[in-house]
């Protein structure tokens, strides 16, 4: 029986999160606790990659995490982001949080409605003589390049952060009937931090959204008991319902 799920990313601010509703109606706990964060580069690591912030006149951001960085290491190397830079975010969420470093002025600030970059490539075009700085993570692919360069658009590419491991403290308890994942690197942090995972906890079964992370973790011999999403299950809340719901 299900009775003790870990959730491997941060608590949900909003109370309406249906993680609570299935908390709720099948009387199980569900813990949340990231197997993975996001460390700084430092600022001799940014300066390796031989990037000049002032030479753009616009940002990319496709994160929180992206904005925190990029603010934070102009802030570390005493850079003076000017007034008219403008700003392109993957969604209005995310546009919105700029309001933590600068002030929000919808003339510099423009956003996509789907979540996907491809759907803000649109609003790029429209200011195609700018020229664009995308702060990224380590890992990460070719496709917001490859994109961009697909309507010739003046861009450059610089790792301003990096995903590690959150490592579990000495002693910190470890007693889940259930884990889900949400990328490779969280399952490849959880048998960094239980080597002897399979035969340590072999009752204790995986979640896994999207198809590397359940690659991932079928590649490691984990015990996936459910994935998402699929035709039947769009949200991995959904399929963490019906898994309990079937199992009485």
């Amino acid at each position: 029986m299900t009775k003790r799920i870990l959730v491997s990313q941060p608590q949900p601010s909003s109370e309406k999160s249906p993680y609570y509703d299935i908390q709720s109606k099948y009387d199980v706990e569900i813990v949340f606790r990231p197997f993975i964060k996001v460390a700084s580069v430092t600022a001799r690591e940014f300066r390796s990659q031989h990037v000049n912030i002032l030479d753009f006149t616009a940002v990319v951001f496709n994160s929180r995490h992206a904005i925190d960085n990029f603010f934070n290491m102009a802030r570390e190397l005493r850079i003076d982001i000017p007034n008219d830079m403008k700003y392109f975010c993957v969604t209005e969420q995310v546009a919105l949080y700029i309001q933590k470093y600068v002030q929000y002025r919808k003339r510099k600030v423009f956003f996509g409605t789907t979540g996907k970059m491809i759907d803000l490539l649109p609003q790029m075009v429209k200011h195609k003589t700018e020229k664009f700085f995308i702060p990224l993570s380590d890992v990460h692919n070719d496709d917001i390049a490859n994109m961009m360069d697909s309507k010739n658009l003046v861009h450059t590419e610089c790792v301003m952060y990096r995903t590690v491991s959150n490592d579990f403290e000495k002693g910190e308890p470890f007693d889940y009937d259930m884990i889900i994942f949400f990328s490779p690197t969280g399952i490849n942090s959880l048998l960094k931090n239980f080597p002897n995972f399979k035969k340590d906890y072999p009752n204790t079964v995986i979640g896994t959204f999207g198809s590397n992370t359940t690659r991932t973790a079928k590649e490691s011999g984990l015990n996936v008991a459910l994935e998402a999403p699929s035709p039947k299950y769009p949200s991995i809340t959904a399929a963490l319902n019906d898994y309990i719901k079937s199992r009485g």
